[in-house]
């Protein structure tokens, strides 16, 4: 007997790209034109495209959604001793910049209805910099798995503090905030294009703004800040951050079938949510009225006192039977790296929202590229285990 077939079939990956079978063609257009550098006709379209689709003014292509909030934070004047809010359920590239800039970041929890930032914890955070006479230069806000973060409220609160917004769209390209895409309701936007996204350049992001004087000063930064000289003249410090017409060119193709994609990730999580939302112990990310998130990670949690135990048998049994899956981030505030860090809860006393879904989530295989029969093969294990839980859960009561 294979490995494969011990192992329950072929591999199962978390988020695996999707290609369109057009990204082959610029691609050979960029080769036969020999535009390979970092500019070139392919980038310039990208970004007009993608400022079109999402309602911008403007877009600037970058090497990573990381770069792209580098770059934010820079325009926004954030620098050394500076502080910056940020969410601590996030990937750790929401807060890498931070320290990049020699600022220092301000995390504040989750709230139950989106998973995302919690209004309530940022608006205790600004207000007790406010006292202190000391405001953040910034506010990042994530819009985690695809889920919309409650921005009307978060917006109404920044703007009451005069503090600039920069949204992290980067899992959550074509989610909407009552008909407006995510990373166009702040000051800046980023995208990720990363290999596991919902599109992707392999690695690559974006800066979208309505300020289009800053995205050209982003531009600038981003070609190691060269002056308008013959000659090679730099008067502040730049970066290597511009993506390659390459590169655009397949952004360009996946583009053209994003809303596919995103229809077929929303489709994955109709399936799950289907198949398993008849368990009472078992919750999924809630979708607020008014949003349309991306789904670009079906996530859930598991209601029960022994949830971290089910949790880590359910990835054991996931990756016995081939399967990749993953916890829920672990918030920033519980990592060596930031050890120490301020961190504003949701609620003033007990334990935070960001600590108990890490301890209780998991993200499920997602791609839009899953077959039936492979969701199937997801479906089986969890039911497996849920049919367990059940089990004790009966002799338990008797």
């Amino acid at each position: 007997m294979s490995q494969q077939q011990q192992s329950g079939g072929s591999r199962i990956y978390l988020s695996s790209p999707h290609m369109s079978g057009k990204e082959q063609a610029y691609i050979d257009e960029a080769f036969r034109s020999n535009w390979i550098a970092p500019l070139g006709p392919h980038i310039n379209a990208f970004e007009q495209e993608l400022a079109s689709y999402v309602g911008s003014r403007g877009a600037t292509a970058v090497s990573s959604g990381t770069a792209a909030i580098h770059l934010a934070l820079q325009l926004l004047g954030v620098g050394e001793g500076d502080q910056v809010i940020c969410p601590s359920f996030t990937f750790i590239a929401t807060a890498n910049p931070i320290v990049y800039l020699g600022a220092k970041p301000l995390f504040v929890d989750s709230e139950p209805d989106t998973w995302n930032m919690s209004p309530v914890a940022l608006e205790r955070a600004l207000r007790h910099a406010s006292a202190a006479g000391r405001l953040p230069k910034a506010v990042i806000v994530v819009h985690l798995y695809g889920g919309m973060a409650n921005m009307e409220r978060i917006m109404e609160i920044c703007d009451r503090y005069g503090v600039p917004v920069v949204e992290d769209a980067a899992e959550s390209l074509g989610s909407t905030y009552r008909g407006r895409q995510s990373g166009t309701l702040g000051h800046f936007g980023i995208y990720s294009f990363n290999g596991n996204k919902i599109i992707t350049t392999s690695g690559g992001g974006m800066l979208v703004s309505d300020h289009t004087d800053a995205l050209e000063r982003a531009k600038f930064l981003a070609t190691q800040a060269r002056d308008a000289a013959v000659h090679y003249q730099h008067s502040v410090m730049g970066y290597n951050y511009r993506m390659s017409n390459v590169l655009a060119g397949i952004g360009r193709a996946q583009l053209e079938v994003l809303d596919q994609r995103v229809q077929a990730r929303r489709e994955v999580y109709r399936r799950y949510e289907e198949a398993l939302g008849k368990y009472e112990a078992i919750a999924f990310m809630p979708e607020p009225e008014g949003t349309c998130g991306n789904r670009w990670l079906t996530a859930l949690t598991i209601k029960h006192p022994g949830a971290e135990a089910i949790i880590a048998g359910l990835l054991d049994a996931l990756g016995e039977a081939n399967i990749e899956a993953r916890p829920l981030w672990k918030p920033l505030h519980l990592q060596p790296l930031f050890r120490g860090t301020t961190f504003y809860g949701h609620y003033e006393q007990g334990s935070s929202v960001c600590e108990e879904l890490f301890r209780t989530g998991i993200c499920l295989p997602s791609g839009s590229n899953m077959s039936p029969e492979e969701q199937d093969r997801v479906i089986a294990v969890i039911e497996d285990a849920a049919r367990g839980l059940r089990s004790a859960s009966t002799e338990a009561a008797s």
